[in-house]
């Protein structure tokens, strides 16, 4: 990849799908890294996948916030989905796009968001973030988007989705053990975004709701993925490492989802 500094100054793939990484942290964000996010453009129509601490921020940098056509949250840890209050805020009480904006996740996700912002009788959180809860097995057309949704092995309701686009598809894990629905939603995948928390060997003792890098390179090469791309590895590990063991399991294109990093996925219509 060549680098020319600056958000989203990495191409990986040439396309007319575009995804930006704004943050791909694991747990909390730090100076450099927010939280999981990323900002998928389709031929000018924005869809924000995941919102982590500090991914408004990053996102405030490419476009408008109040400009995003539909927001896609994989689950309900704050490391997910805690900037969709940012963006609330924005849009209630700053500069103003179209609302509601629709924001697609696993139930409970409103009332989650909705307790902390306060949003009793009369308060503008409805009016402005439109829910619409996805369950595993559902298919849902957002905007150029056929997008369905898989379950994901986390404490929470989690989803793995994919998103399709012609023939280009991306598949995102969101937060997931090994198991559920991630292999066979990735199957044939143009570009496989996945979670690699953990580094090493699984045994026993390895945590049942993250992956591996080498269980990604592994669910990678089982699904016949064109690219794999490491995302969601915490700030003390060395990304490089984590790439090799991916590499160990998967002869594809292996890259991190460092903030900045721009995938476009090739598709025709």
């Amino acid at each position: 990849m060549d680098a020319d500094g600056g958000l989203g100054s990495d191409v990986a793939r040439v396309g007319a799908v575009r995804l930006t990484v704004l943050g791909s942290n694991a747990s909390a964000p730090s100076r450099s890294n927010p939280g999981s996010g990323y900002l998928l453009d389709i031929d000018g129509f924005s869809v924000l996948l995941d919102a982590g601490p500090g991914v408004f921020m990053n996102l405030a940098e490419i476009m408008d916030p109040g400009l995003v056509d539909a927001v896609l949250i994989s689950h309900t840890h704050v490391d997910h989905c805690a900037d969709v209050l940012g963006l609330f805020t924005y849009m209630a009480y700053g500069p103003s796009g179209p609302t509601p904006i629709p924001v697609y996740g696993p139930a409970g996700l409103r009332d989650r968001l909705a307790a902390f912002a306060g949003a009793g009788p009369g308060h503008p959180f409805d009016d402005v973030l439109e829910f619409h809860a996805q369950t595993p097995g559902d298919r849902t057309e957002i905007g150029p988007a056929d997008v369905s949704w898989g379950e994901a092995i986390h404490p929470v309701p989690a989803l793995v989705s994919r998103i399709a686009v012609g023939s280009g598809s991306l598949v995102f894990s969101g937060d997931t053990g090994p198991g559920g629905d991630l292999l066979e939603m990735a199957g044939g995948a143009t570009l496989l975004l996945c979670e690699a928390t953990l580094q090493g060997i699984r045994d026993e003792s390895t945590y049942d709701y993250h992956l591996t890098a080498s269980d990604a390179g592994e669910i990678a090469s089982w699904a016949g993925v064109d690219e794999l791309a490491l995302t969601h590895i915490p700030s003390n590990l060395d990304p490089q490492l984590s790439i090799e063991q991916a590499a160990g399991a998967f002869a594809g294109l292996v890259t991190y989802a460092a903030p900045g990093t721009t995938f476009e996925i090739t598709t025709t219509r």
